[in-house]
């Protein structure tokens, strides 16, 4: 395992996720249930996840370098206009739970299906088969990305609301956008090397 290669990948996915609905679904999750059965459950709907970009990317590393340099490098740069379009909107969504006061399993399944209904096809999941495609160490890749994911949904569960006052979503959003270009641009110039 490379943990400078782990590193960069927790960079990129934690900038790209803050904005994310998912995040702020697991804000409104944590406002309402205890946070320690939120996590688990957003904690497992990521991994999930990180594990079908994982197989994804590592389909893609199997074609030849030229050609999967170029791909990777349209990717990075479709994440960055993707994250430049405006994905930093409001969210309203509330979650409703009748009756008495839920338990731990239902609390952890829930918040497992809002992950992975909201997080299927996400950016943070293309861009982490881009990254496992990229560097062809998947446990590198899985390691930071989940780490990453887990890293946002803790934060959002437990104050997120302080930390959007403090940094706009808007500039959280371009400065994931800028590093997923520079890393558009070292596969461009890989691929024409």
């Amino acid at each position: 395992m490379s943990l400078a290669i782990a590193a960069t990948v927790f960079a990129v996915i934690f900038l790209a996720e803050l904005p994310d609905k998912t995040a702020l679904a697991s804000l409104v999750l944590g406002s309402r249930f205890r946070p320690s059965w939120v996590f688990v459950g957003v904690a497992a709907g990521f991994a999930v996840h990180v594990g079908l970009a994982i197989a994804a990317g590592s389909l893609l590393g199997l074609l030849p370098h030229r050609p999967l340099e170029i791909i990777v490098a349209v990717l990075f740069a479709a994440g960055a206009v993707l994250l430049l379009r405006g994905r930093h909107e409001d969210s309203d969504e509330h979650v409703e739970v009748h009756g008495k006061q839920p338990g731990f399993w239902r609390v952890a399944g829930m918040s497992f299906m809002v992950i992975l209904v909201a997080e299927f096809g996400d950016l943070t999941q293309i861009a982490t088969a881009t990254l496992a495609a990229r560097y062809h160490d998947p446990i590198s890749v899985a390691v930071g990305a989940t780490l990453g994911l887990w890293a946002v949904g803790a934060i959002a569960i437990a104050g997120g609301r302080g930390l959007m006052k403090v940094i706009p979503l808007a500039w959280i959003s371009r400065i994931a956008a800028v590093i997923m270009l520079a890393l558009a641009g070292v596969s461009l110039a890989a691929a024409l090397s």
